[in-house]
């Protein structure tokens, strides 16, 4: 069976959707002739905590962890934060949270500034100098790199200097284009070394993967060869071993963060305008969120009138968090207001896919969200009256039927594993 070693910062026990990807990939590519080796932190800062991933650890899964030693302890100390508190790493703040102070300001400062690309360099040269070392002990087929953090990349580039190993790099957000990049006070120098490390690492890879086609296109216009589509997915294992009824109410159900570029303030409205003028509508109706929510989000959803009908859930552990998606009346999936939106696909819209539940979607019509939505519905920011109407249809429809099968896990690591083939065999 042929080897890659996936260097991945995220990796069960933490929690959240940046290590799904290649913990199912790493579960499925051995059906396909590949036995992955996973190069990950010891000690990494973990956003949330989740046991039960490790449940699709196969036993005999070589896994390498190396201390990491990143700046969130002195981050927590400067700013008065718990040495225990979770930081959040993608600018939501949840009610309750303070307005950032000169402190957190002059954090952010240093920390776009001073780590470029992200708060994790500090562990790619003892990374590039342990795998050197271990890839001449133990030799692989290819190596995967997947970001981010977008260091991840950096050990990549390092060990196709040294070593000329075939390297993949795998994108699940943009570098320089993800959604935040704007708000890092980066300097006109940092600003510029961020744009030659990312060029240099889309240059150099054999092969570059994204998630979604828009962000592919990007990749290449930056410089990037070799760049193939493969998207995320679900996993029909992670559906609940019992069929969830329905939920009584006409729930529509967010699950993940709800950062201030999700809120849609045009569909809050559209819904209060449907409690208003129906009764029984309002009766039945309930907003929940399965996740953290920013401040802003709940400050627009109060506004418009919707507060009385808000349900929040907190942050659940994956298997609750399916249950509650498996439950739902109606799921919601609002794409980020920002400049990369044509190309978000969000892991949760396969997880809504799998659970057969009506999704309502809000977005451009240009972007690929449509390509893989299906017959769910897909409104403007700015709805429609007959948007109205259709909305309200959602809550009384029956189910939306089985999930594509081109998006299950399964099948995407047979699309990885063929890739993997391609790479190897170049010369």
């Amino acid at each position: 069976m042929k080897r890659v070693l996936i260097i991945t910062y995220y990796w069960p026990p933490n929690g959240g959707v940046g290590g799904q990807r290649w913990l199912k990939m790493c579960k499925y590519l051995p059906e396909h002739g590949w036995q992955p080796v996973v190069y990950t932190p010891a000690n990494p800062e973990m956003s949330a905590v989740d046991e039960g991933l490790l449940r699709d650890v196969a036993p005999d899964l070589e896994v390498i962890k190396r201390p990491i030693t990143e700046p969130f302890s002195l981050y927590k100390r400067f700013t008065g934060r718990a040495k225990d508190e979770r930081i959040q790493t993608a600018f939501l703040k949840e009610e309750g949270s303070n307005a950032p102070g000169w402190k957190e300001r002059f954090a952010l400062w240093v920390r776009s500034n001073f780590f470029v690309p992200d708060a994790r360099v500090w562990w790619v040269r003892p990374s590039v100098r342990h795998l050197r070392q271990y890839l001449r002990d133990h030799p692989v087929d290819a190596v995967v790199t997947t970001g981010p953090p977008h260091s991840m990349h950096l050990i990549g580039l390092g060990l196709k200097r040294s070593l000329g190993v075939k390297w993949i790099a795998d994108f699940r957000d943009p570098w320089t284009g993800i959604d935040y990049y704007h708000l890092l006070s980066l300097t006109d120098w940092a600003d510029r070394r961020h744009r030659r490390m990312e060029r240099e690492v889309l240059s150099r890879a054999d092969q570059v993967v994204s998630v979604s086609w828009h962000w592919a296109k990007d990749l290449e216009a930056l410089g990037a060869k070799n760049v193939r589509v493969i998207t995320n997915g679900y996993d029909r294992a992670d559906l609940p071993a019992t069929t969830e009824s329905v939920d009584e109410r006409y729930s529509l159900v967010h699950s993940g963060s709800m950062s201030p570029t999700r809120d849609q303030p045009g569909l809050w409205k559209l819904l209060a305008q449907l409690c208003a003028s129906d009764k029984a509508f309002a009766e039945r109706f309930v907003l929940r969120f399965i996740g953290p929510v920013d401040a802003n989000v709940l400050a627009s959803v109060n506004a418009a009138g919707l507060g009385a009908h808000v349900e929040r859930m907190g942050r659940l552990t994956r298997a609750e968090a399916m249950r509650g998606i498996a439950m739902a009346r109606v799921l919601l999936l609002p794409i980020n207001t920002t400049a990369n939106q044509l190309g978000i696909l969000p892991t949760k819209l396969y997880e809504y896919l799998s659970t057969g539940r009506p999704i309502l979607a809000v977005g451009p019509r240009d972007g690929d969200v449509a390509r893989v939505l299906g017959d769910h519905l897909l409104i403007a920011p700015e709805p429609s009256a007959s948007d109205a109407q259709r909305v309200r249809a959602l809550f009384d429809a029956p189910s939306a039927g089985a999930a594509d099968a081109r998006y299950d896990r399964r099948v995407l690591a047979g699309e990885m594993a063929r890739l993997l083939d391609q790479v190897a065999l170049r010369s």
